[in-house]
């Protein structure tokens, strides 16, 4: 029988206490470390070995490494292959992580990141008969890599239009007179400027008025950097803020709370760190792609380039709103939603 490697949030509302009851129950990783920490599959495919390498934001980022966690587990349970994890301290930990499982012949190595762009171009030349698969980027040309990139600005956009209605209306009880959102992104790289161009457009189509502010924390594991960043957003009026930081944005959601201000969070549906702060969340279907590309493999129909994830096909989302929302927001952004889908909206993805 496989071990479970990670407990399931982001998925769902999950206090607090109940997490911590989970992890005592499952021995989760704390994705601290550079070291392997896998499953011996012992399904059909048990021989099939899929190796993840994190960026220095970890398993437990509660976002997109933790994501891919998560997908990787479903195909150990649903496929009966074999995974392992890597979690790495810094990007000089990159090429190595990646290589180790390479050298040790897995089917697929998983790199966790835009950040691992070099890395993945480099192992991917010196071992062609391992496949790989990268998140958020685009590598092509390379026969035995494929890329997993998500439509961000669409989801950034309904977040943008929820908050925008919010500010406009000013009727929830933690919304001042300034009419100011902030955004705090982990650095200015296309899968976090994805989210925020998409954000900026969707506040400005509602609320036309509205100031956004926008800095960057450049890191995605530094917890301090970003409730830092979160303060002085907040210290200068806004009362939403969006958190695009990996691990990072834990901090901003935690600034939030303890200023009793909104949040919105990124990646997984966030509402549970905070399930009065955060309103919603801008959702990327990274543990769908993970299992996806990981059945490709498998199936022997695994395709180089570049593989798109949006609305249409639920690559891309936004969580529930939590009960600060007015229903009549909730069913305003629906229809945008709506409008996107068919094409009525297009989104940039580029920063205004």
């Amino acid at each position: 029988m496989m071990k479970s490697k990670k407990w399931n949030v982001g998925l769902g509302i999950t206090s607090v206490a109940a997490l911590t009851m989970m992890l005592a129950g499952c021995g989760a990783k704390t994705g601290g470390g550079n070291q392997s920490n896998g499953t011996s599959g012992s399904g059909a495919h048990s021989n099939f070995k899929v190796g993840l390498v994190t960026d220095t934001g970890g398993l437990n980022d509660h976002g997109f490494n933790h994501l891919s966690d998560v997908g990787l587990v479903k195909a150990e349970k649903q496929l009966g292959v074999t995974g392992n994890v890597v979690s790495s301290k810094s990007a000089s930990d990159y090429v190595s992580n990646l290589t180790t499982f390479a050298q040790k012949h897995y089917n697929l190595v998983i790199a966790v990141g835009y950040l691992m762009d070099s890395a993945v171009k480099q192992v991917s030349k010196e071992y062609p008969k391992t496949k790989f698969l990268i998140i958020d980027d685009s590598i092509t040309g390379i026969p035995n890599v494929t890329g997993a990139l998500f439509k961000t600005e669409q989801c950034g956009y309904l977040a943008g239009v929820m908050a925008g209605m919010m500010e406009k209306q000013g009727k929830a009880p933690r919304l001042n007179s300034k009419n100011i959102l902030g955004v705090v992104g982990g650095q200015k790289i296309p899968p976090v400027t994805s989210y925020i161009a998409g954000f900026q457009q969707g506040v400005k189509k509602v609320d036309s008025g509205a100031t956004i502010l926008v800095k960057y924390a450049n890191s995605f594991s530094d917890q301090a950097k970003g409730s830092e960043i979160a303060q002085s957003e907040i210290s200068n009026g806004a009362d939403i803020v969006f958190q695009v930081a990996g691990a990072t944005g834990i901090g901003v959601i935690k600034a939030a709370q303890k200023a009793k201000v909104y949040a919105i969070g990124v990646d997984a549906n966030q509402n549970y760190l905070a399930p009065k702060t955060v309103i919603t969340s801008a959702t990327k279907g990274v543990d769908t792609a993970t299992y996806d590309v990981i059945k490709q493999a498998l199936d022997g129909k695994f395709k180089s380039g570049d593989q798109y994830f949006d609305l249409s096909n639920n690559g891309v989302g936004l969580a529930p709103a939590n009960s600060a929302v007015p229903k009549s927001i909730v069913s305003q952004v629906q229809k945008y939603r709506s409008e996107i889908k068919s094409g009525k909206i297009t989104v940039s993805a580029k920063l205004q």
